[in-house]
């Protein structure tokens, strides 16, 4: 009760005495039409806090018939925490608040309620009125939300150090708690199914409920689930024998790599009944495809050591150079592929000594000898460069006895430019995630502070353009994997260009509105037929036409020009902006690839658009160029055939 509250047992007699004429208010029909017309739900209170009256919506809400409730005390269907706070409602003008009613069945709702005193032409409180709005999706949504941003948040703190990981094995039990917790399940499994038996790989149990039976739950659903590998499966409200769980419900998702179906990711749930959102399903999708991915990498690295183990014993089938040394660096024995950049004829090699041919700081870094005298373990030299050659190297040293090692020695340029690729992909990818999370989370934050409505509004849409970042650059990513798997297969077909061009540069306008830029689209005919794909070619021309506003100045103009050249249809998509360096177009297609000039600026972006870009019109049979001066601007022209 505030300083502004007058307690029941002072209020005037007056007041209290207006209870006696809730009859006759129920009975006006005048009044009842209006009453039942209004789309709000409304409660009539008598001055003694007992209920007068209430619409068919009202009575819907809460489950009572009409005479069930008329007479009803307050406190039976909104509980005050004290009886005198009832004054207070008669004191106020208009309350707006957010509480629960208790329905006839016993259960909680919450609700919005607009409580108001009506007086009479005398000034006199009549009757308090009460407008009622259910809230509980609202609340359900809220949860939903948070749930939702706690699973991305899974995704973007969790994907770098899984492939990061120098051991995956122990990295995916940590994934899947982490997962557990995003989106409150007491379980999460790894399994595959091998008839009859079900093969657990990895698990995670919340501590409560060490000891849960996965292999024996999952047990009447084996044949359903195997029947249908690639779908979801999911069963809510099973009674489950041990007391500590009840009712469970389970969700099973197929895993899927680029070697195909790899098993199924399971969670079991024991509380919320998996009433979940479709973009939380999503989320889930994406992180069982991210381990899916993990385990991929696992098998690999497994194949590759398989591999080099038998390479080092067939040792001319390898196209590196090998170099068998004693103690003092002297070439005993020397071997090497043609191709190879510091190939030399045998007879020229043998016999010399590693420091005649090579600085001494990499001969003392590939024999490491000084300290023990002698060979004891292999030992692994990486990335460094000879005088007169561009290439980067590697050693390999790998003891024969005790006076005697095998050295190879690998021209690693093409894997180091790669790697230095991938780790600068990751930092961004790690930056393009953090980053939208970050103001998500604070968006977040503010909406469950309130604030005006202008305020709300630009919370939510701030959130919704964060989540939304976030969800373009996973889809990229999941796009990517897909191209390069063979996974996604595009049909060239007989279609017109225009619209799709037209629905591209409608996507990416209000971007560029943004920084007033202007999208100028020149087209040669109102209809271009070409063979293509709808779906993909919008792939190619949102990232084309996304790409040429991105490196714009603001205030400039994007062109694109449409022409027939004779079998083909040629779009061409300039811009204004950095230009490329020559030595970058060359690499510009591929994965991870960004410009120097590019870093430098700091303008972002993922590095895999292009590689995009390029798979698509490669799968269509169609050709992609690249014009470009450093300062003025560069041109993509993509060419496709005629239909």
């Amino acid at each position: 009760m505030d300083e502004k509250t007058i307690p029941l047992n002072r209020l005037p007699v007056g007041v209290t005495a207006q209870a006696s004429g809730r009859n006759k208010l129920g009975a006006n029909l005048d009044y009842r039409a209006l009453f039942e017309q209004t789309g709000e739900c409304v409660f009539i209170i008598g001055l003694d806090f007992k209920f007068v009256a209430a619409n068919r919506q009202a009575l819907q809400l809460l489950g009572y018939e009409e005479d069930q409730l008329t007479g009803l005390p307050v406190e039976s269907i909104m509980p005050l925490e004290d009886p005198s706070e009832r004054g207070s409602l008669i004191d106020r003008q208009s309350t707006l608040s957010e509480s629960t009613l208790k329905k006839k069945d016993g259960t909680l709702l919450p609700v919005e309620l607009s409580i108001s005193v009506v007086h009479n032409d005398m000034g006199l409180p009549t009757y308090i009125q009460m407008l009622a709005r259910d809230i509980s999706e609202r609340k359900q949504a809220e949860i939903s939300l948070k749930r939702h941003l706690r699973a991305l948040s899974v995704i973007g703190e969790t994907t770098a150090g899984l492939f990061r990981s120098p051991n995956i094995k122990t990295t995916i039990p940590e994934v899947l708690e982490s997962l557990g917790y995003a989106v409150d399940v007491f379980c999460c499994a790894l399994f595959n199914i091998h008839t009859p038996e079900l093969m657990e790989q990895y698990q995670w149990v919340d501590h409560e409920l060490m000891g849960f039976n996965i292999a024996g739950t999952l047990h009447p659903y084996l044949d359903v689930i195997e029947e249908n590998p690639t779908r979801v499966f999911s069963v809510t409200g099973v009674q489950h024998p041990d007391p500590r769980i009840g009712l469970l419900s389970i969700l099973v998702i197929p895993i899927q790599g680029a070697m195909g179906s790899w098993g199924f990711l399971a969670l079991f749930d024991k509380q919320n009944q998996l009433s979940w959102l479709t973009n939380e399903f999503d989320t889930i999708q994406t992180t069982a495809n991210l381990i899916g991915a993990a385990l991929e990498r696992l098998r690999y690295e497994e194949t590759i050591r398989i591999s080099e183990m038998r390479n080092r014993i067939i040792v001319n089938a390898l196209p590196d150079l090998l170099l068998r040394t004693d103690l003092e660096g002297s070439i005993l024995d020397y071997n090497a592929n043609p191709s190879h950049p510091l190939y030399a004829p045998r007879e020229s090699m043998v016999g010399r000594k590693l420091r005649d041919l090579w600085p001494e700081e990499v001969t003392k870094m590939i024999l490491d000898t000084e300290e023990h005298k002698t060979f004891l373990n292999s030992h692994w030299v990486y990335g460094f460069s000879l005088p007169g050659h561009k290439q980067t190297f590697e050693a390999r040293l790998h003891p024969i006895s005790s006076g005697e090692a095998l050295i190879i020695v690998r021209d690693i340029t093409e894997q180091a430019r790669l790697d230095q690729m991938k780790s600068d992909f990751i930092n961004r990818a790690s930056h393009e995630l953090r980053t939208p999370l970050t103001s998500a989370i604070m968006m977040t934050e503010l909406l469950q502070q309130g604030g005006s409505k202008e305020e709300m509004d630009e919370y939510w849409g701030v959130l919704m353009n964060e989540l939304n970042r976030q969800k373009e650059l996973i889809n990229q990513l999941l796009l990517a994997g897909r191209l390069e798997s063979g996974r996604m297969h595009l049909e060239a077909v007989p279609m017109d260009l225009i619209p799709v061009l037209k629905e591209s540069v409608l996507a990416v306008k209000s971007i560029a509105n943004k920084r007033n830029i202007t999208i100028k689209l020149d087209t040669a005919q109102d209809s271009m037929m070409v063979m293509g794909d709808a779906g993909g070619l919008s792939q190619v021309f949102i990232n084309l036409i996304n790409n040429a506003v991105k490196f714009s100045p603001a205030d400039k103009w994007v062109e694109i020009v449409t022409a027939f050249d004779g079998n083909e249809v040629g779009v061409a998509i300039s811009d204004h902006g950095l230009g490329i360096p020559a030595d970058a177009i060359t690499h510009l297609f591929e994965r991870f690839y960004r410009a120097k000039n590019v870093t430098v600026a700091e303008i972002p972006g993922s590095g895999i658009g292009l590689y995009i870009v390029k798979s698509i019109v490669d799968e269509l049979k169609g050709s992609i160029s690249v014009a470009s001066e450093i300062g003025k601007g560069a041109t993509f022209t993509v060419r496709l055939g005629r239909a």
